[in-house]
């Protein structure tokens, strides 16, 4: 099997078949060696003068030009057609030959699509508590791991409160965050250890009336990832999960504002999105002006900057500064002319 990777299918990777690939390859060559010969000869023969000998060494009639060249340009049309049939090939969306526990795996965006409040968890302590609980004050982050875990999880939750950091606003304060285990296996105690461990790192006071450390049972677990489009896979021989990384963004009301991807996350953006899902509810104006000039992009899960709305701030600040310059101008000589005039 031989897979390419094409610009055509939005890098897509894609996958040909050996023998036919040859196929391919021979009939594209052999229509480029024939397209060549025909060029020499129209290179090369006067156009007036194109005849042909037999093999008895009598004339023939001249060549047709026109005809030469249609068929040249048919053979390039022909050989143009195979060539992108070769790199234009079907996706491989059934064929997955990723790694098992990574099958399946992705963090689909679901934006406005509204969370399942009546799912019941277990917070760190064991109690058995609603989602809804946590929602209806303040913007919620949501942060998908299993507590088990040695390698990515880990780095998700250090990289989320690196992020927090340096922010002015504070968990439990304008915000709150939700970590929930995907794996059915995880104890409170476990949500407890992780707990602790985030809280030292944030260090700050009042998160850990904020910060949600949760587990569940497998219908609850999965009804919530997806919601949220988390879809992940168990690997059995190697007891472990393959998943996304990143985090997301819910409004109030529970429904999902925003996903931001990987293992970092740029304070810039995660304020601006904490601020969007609270219906700009926190912020200051400096905020709100830099939510003029940025937006989201879902397909980069960041923020990035909005051209046409910085040109039209640029306008407006211009205009506002011709207008309070016209508008001092005619005062000053406006009390100038109002000045007595002394008497000769």
């Amino acid at each position: 099997m031989m897979w390419f990777r094409s610009s055509f299918s939005r890098g897509d990777c894609v996958a040909i078949d050996e023998n036919a690939a040859s196929v391919i390859l021979n009939e594209v060559k052999n229509l480029m060696h024939s397209m060549h010969d025909r060029t020499q000869i129209l290179r090369l023969t006067p156009q007036n003068d194109i005849t042909t000998q037999s093999r008895e060494g009598n004339p023939e009639p001249p060549l047709n030009l026109s005809l030469v060249k249609g068929e040249t340009k048919r053979g390039s049309l022909l050989a143009l057609f195979f060539a992108l049939s070769f790199f234009w090939a079907w996706p491989l969306s059934a064929h997955d030959e990723r790694p098992v526990a990574l099958r399946g795996v992705e963090l689909e965006q679901k934006l406005g699509s509204q969370m399942p409040l009546d799912l019941e968890f277990r917070d760190a302590a064991g109690k058995t508590i609603k989602l809804g609980e946590y929602f209806g004050r303040r913007a919620v982050i949501l942060s998908l791991v299993y507590y088990s875990c040695e390698d990515l999880c880990p780095l998700v939750l250090e990289g989320l409160v690196r992020s927090l950091r340096p922010l002015t606003f504070n968990i439990g304060d304008q915000f709150d965050v939700v970590t929930l285990s995907f794996d059915a296996r995880d104890t409170a105690a476990l949500a407890a250890a992780k707990k602790s461990d985030a809280l030292k790192q944030y260090a700050r006071p009042g998160a850990a009336e904020g910060w949600h450390f949760l587990t569940g049972d497998e219908t609850s677990i999965r009804r919530l990832t997806e919601a949220v489009g988390f879809r992940y896979n168990y690997e059995s021989d190697k007891d472990r999960f393959g998943h996304a990384s990143g985090i997301i963004l819910l409004t109030p009301e529970g429904k999902v504002a925003r996903y931001f991807y990987g293992i970092e996350f740029a304070p810039r953006d995660l304020r601006l999105g904490l601020i969007e899902a609270s219906a700009n509810k926190i912020g200051s104006p400096i905020d709100q002006l830099l939510l003029f000039c940025y937006h989201y992009d879902p397909a980069t899960g960041k923020y990035s900057l909005l051209i046409t709305n910085l040109i039209r701030l640029g306008a407006a600040a211009t205009v506002l500064a011709l207008a309070t310059f016209i508008a001092v101008m005619l005062r000053r000589d406006r009390n100038r002319g109002l000045q007595p005039r002394e008497s000769l």
